[in-house]
């Protein structure tokens, strides 16, 4: 009877064995094609936010690639034109509409723009954002409110504008350009971080409870990128040692990726229904240490912040990087970084005199 019941008792520990790694093995299936499947974005439509330079006319170039017909936004007139006209040389169709999508009755009057010329949206990028670089003691009330002006309430507003025909057609996909600043608080950057997390915040949750739905959202989470853009970033306390580091490490390979490969895996995880894309290693291993321990990383980046310029600095005047160069800034340290600005549309007042003088001081406007 004993041998009996240690048999039954082994069977049945067999059966229910292979039933849950049955069952696994069904789930992991089921996600792998999940993963492999794609969606075609030809004839779709599409917004782009902050789409006059940086990431956001990178993404912009990878859909018009795709066969998107286009809508792209950003505040300064002059530059959307440029990316217009350049995004059309490609063959795409594309309205451009200037809108600080700060404010909600441009956002608002934008949506009629585009539900006049195209009739639907189906894909909303939300890119535009800003960065104010800087010890906590440069930095006002005034910047965390321009902050979560941009990269907050941006994001909500358009969402709020594009998800009732949305929800109403069964279909669409949300985008979220946020950050690993968005996760894991980076010293110096305490405005950008905490209206990111805020973005992390929104996006996480409209996917949670869209899915029903049918409408995607995919939160997008970049590490550091050669995209330009550092240098119409604001950078405040000792502005010029402040942008020396910031310009190296968004130009060096090792700590950033091309803005290009980053709009690539954007792209690719819309059209594959992602929840979410961490795109660079750096920023996985920085996401997965603060997951697993994040009191030890918060006193890791406080050791970091010990070592950054000017922690104590109580001077609150802002400059752009342009304004900011300095030996380091314009070294062959961040050569990668200035080829992608005058690739991304960053110096738009070399197109204005047709010099090379990289030094200026436009509107600063930062697609992220």
């Amino acid at each position: 009877m004993r041998v009996r019941n240690v048999l039954l008792a082994a069977t049945a520990g067999t059966v229910a064995a292979g039933t849950v790694a049955g069952v696994g093995a069904v789930l992991l299936a089921r996600a792998a094609w999940k993963g492999f499947r794609e969606i075609s974005l030809r004839a779709k439509v599409a917004l782009v936010t902050g789409a006059s330079r940086g990431l956001g006319l990178a993404i912009a170039r990878e859909l018009a690639r795709e066969g998107v017909r286009l809508a792209i936004c950003a505040r300064n007139e002059e530059e959307l034109r440029w990316a217009q006209e350049e995004l059309q040389a490609m063959g795409a169709e594309v309205l451009a509409i200037p809108c600080d999508v700060g404010d909600r009755e441009q956002v608002h009057r934008m949506f009629e723009q585009i539900h006049a010329r195209y009739g639907a949206l189906h894909v909303l990028v939300n890119n535009a954002g800003q960065i104010s670089v800087g010890p906590i003691h440069a930095q006002t009330i005034e910047d965390f409110e321009e902050a979560m002006r941009v990269m907050y309430w941006g994001h909500v507003y358009t969402v709020m504008e594009a998800l009732p025909e949305m929800l109403a057609r069964g279909s669409g996909h949300i985008a979220n350009i946020t950050s690993i600043g968005g996760k894991v608080s980076i010293p110096h950057l305490l405005p950008y971080s905490a209206a990111k997390f805020a973005a992390v915040g929104l996006s996480e949750g409209l996917h949670a409870e869209l899915a029903k739905d049918g409408v995607k959202v995919t939160t997008v989470v970049p590490g550091l990128m050669r995209t330009g853009s550092h240098v119409n970033a604001y950078f405040k306390g000792d502005h010029r040692k402040e942008f020396a580091w910031f310009s190296v490490g968004a130009s060096n390979p090792f700590t950033s990726i091309s803005a290009t490969r980053a709009a690539r895996q954007i792209v690719s995880a819309i059209k594959r229904g992602k929840s979410e894309v961490i795109l660079s290693p750096q920023a996985q291993i920085l996401a997965l240490a603060h997951g697993i321990a994040p009191g030890t990383t918060s006193d890791a980046l406080g050791v970091v912040n010990r070592l950054m310029p000017g922690s104590r600095s109580t001077e609150t005047e802002r400059f752009t990087g342009k304004e900011s160069g300095n030996s380091i800034s314009d070294s062959i340290l961040t050569e990668l970084g200035r080829r992608a600005g005058r690739e991304l549309h960053q110096y738009p007042e070399q197109r204005r005199t047709g010099t090379e003088n990289e030094r200026g001081g436009p509107e600063a406007l930062l697609a992220d």
